[in-house]
Order: C-alpha cells, then structure tokens, then sequence
C-alpha cells in the first residue's frame, strides 16, 4: 500500500490543520511547474526574458512562470498571510487573518533548462504575526531555527518533493498518472561521513585563506590531512547538490569571496540558506553562514545574502572548526 504526501503529511505530530492544508497548495504548484519544466522546449519556455529581478539577475521565462503558479495556487490558502519570492522586489499580500508566511524560490538553478539539468523549487514556511493587520517585510525577518516546514522540489529524472515540518526529512515522487506525491524516501538522514565536495571551482582566485587551505587538503587527498580522497561534484544547482548530500551524503560550499557582488555571499537567506540549512540539520548534518549556524542568522532584508557551508557532520566540523572558523 503506498502512502501518499496527505497521507503522510495526517500522520505527523506537529502541523496544524493550516500547516497540512499550505503544504498540499505548495505541493501542488509544485506538480504544475514539474510539467512546465518538461513541456518548456515544446512551449517556446526556455529563454530569457528582457527583464532582470530584484537580483538584477536576467529572469528566465520559467522563472517568471513558475513564480506566477506559486502565487496564484498557494494564493488561494486561507493559512498563508504573506509571501515573499526571489523574484519579486516586495512581499505579496495573503489572506487575511493567515497565520503562516511562505517564502520560496520559484525556480532554483534555471540556467540549466537549456541543458536539460535538474532544477528546482525550494520552499519556507514560517510563523506570521498574530492579529497583524498586514504582513510586513520584517514579519519575514526570522532565524532559520523558527521554520515550521521546509523544502524542495526537484526536477529531473523523476519529479521528487522532499521536506520536513520539524521532524524527520522524507522524499516523495510524482505519480503522474495519479497526480499525486507518494513516499518513495522515507526518514532520509544525511550520513555522517563522506568523501564528495560540490563547490565552484573557477572562482579559487577569489577565496579567503580558510576555505582555500581546507579545499588544498581535501584535494591532497589520503596524504594530507584529511586522510581521504575526495571527489568533485557541481551541478550549478543548490537543490540537485543538496538532494545529493540527503540521498548519499557529502559537503557543498557556496562561499563569500572578495569579488565586491559577492563579498557576503550569493544565496539568499530566506529563499535558499535557511531552508536547506533547516532540512539538512532535521536529516542530521550541519549547516553554517558566515559567523556560525545557518539556523541562527537573522535576516535584516528580504533578499539578504550568505555564504554557506552544509553536509555530512564528520566532515563539515571539521572543516569548520580547523579551516573555515578562520574566515568569519
């Protein structure tokens, strides 16, 4: 018998009626923009637009579609008082009376769509103010420790929904004939040693000294430091490296460097850091910003930026405590 997303989503402890019902609206943006992804090349979809977010990053038509299904879906949810998207400027109003605010990324990775690589949605539910006339941007500004739930969607291979509401992270594929996300990845736990490290090589040039010696010992391999060998993987997308780290284990980095666009970092807190921050600690890894746990950075903006560090315990402390630390 297989158990599907609301079946799961009945048995857990901690949401409440709001919490299930905005999980299955996110779910379902979801499926919808699974099947844009597929349907992009038939549909003219994978281009760039003549327009730039608030990033003043050059927005892909996805990107743009995907956002739209993300409001106009979750939208409708009574729970949800507020949103806040990477590719909009402000937040967007909910209803009124909502007690939960969802910040997401509609589209993570979208340049690689014309590559057909794996890409994303990752999601963040947090508390809303209680009897707040209207929602506010400050309302968004929460440490990553008070998400009530946490996730993401990837699309690759299969369509796959992973996420937690506070205990364990589990994985559900898309049933296409069904409509429905069914429990394929139950209690995934992300292992506490390994030997794969996702970062971006080309940008070395740029790194502060702690993270550059910590990436000399892991490329000495079993006869540095380290005492191991190390592979390298990089999908240029921070959902398919988490899924990744979740499903075997590893370490990825997207560090702040001296380049001035990316001297605190290029992933947003709200939209990327926090939420992956959340689900691989729930799944027993560790996640750090600049100056420490992921978890506990407060956001000042909206579109606040970090560096971050996340993956398997063993190997992320270690770098943490005898390399990274140095840099904060």
């Amino acid at each position: 018998m297989t158990t599907t997303l609301t079946d799961w989503l009945a048995k857990q402890d901690a949401p409440t009626e709001g919490l299930r019902a905005g999980l299955e609206r996110v779910a379902e943006a979801c499926r919808v923009i699974a099947g844009l992804v597929e349907r992009a090349p038939l549909e003219g979809r994978l281009g760039a637009l003549a327009t730039t977010n608030v990033q003043d990053e050059v927005q892909k038509a996805l990107d743009v579609a995907s956002n739209d299904v993300f409001l106009d879906i979750c939208g409708q949810e009574p729970a949800f008082a507020g949103f806040a998207s990477e590719e909009l400027e402000e937040v967007m109003p909910g209803q009124p009376g909502g007690s939960l605010l969802l910040a997401f990324d509609p589209l993570d990775g979208s340049s690689n769509i014309e590559v057909s690589m794996c890409v994303g949605s990752i999601f963040s539910v947090m508390p809303a103010p209680a009897n707040a006339a209207e929602v506010q941007e400050a309302d968004f500004f929460q440490p990553g420790r008070n998400q009530l739930a946490a996730g993401y969607a990837l699309y690759g291979p299969q369509a796959m929904l992973v996420l937690s509401v506070g205990g364990d992270v589990s994985g559900f594929t898309l049933d296409r004939e069904r409509a429905a996300w069914v429990l394929t990845h139950p209690q995934l736990k992300v292992p506490e040693q390994s030997n794969e490290y996702a970062i971006n090589s080309s940008n070395e040039r740029h790194w502060k000294p702690g993270l550059r010696k910590f990436i000399d010992a892991v490329l000495a391999g079993r006869d540095g430091p380290l005492k191991q060998d190390f592979n390298t993987r990089w999908t240029a997308a921070m959902v398919a490296d988490v899924h990744r780290i979740l499903v075997r284990g590893g370490v990825f980095f997207y560090p702040a460097d001296s380049r001035p666009k990316v001297a605190n970092g290029k992933l947003r807190v709200l939209y990327e850091c926090a939420p992956m921050g959340w689900l691989i600690e729930r799944a027993g890894g560790r996640a750090f910003a600049a100056a420490g746990p992921m978890l506990d950075l407060r956001p000042t903006s909206l579109h606040q930026r970090s560096p971050i560090a996340l993956g398997s315990r063993q190997v992320l402390e270690q770098a943490w405590t005898e390399y990274l630390a140095q840099d904060a």
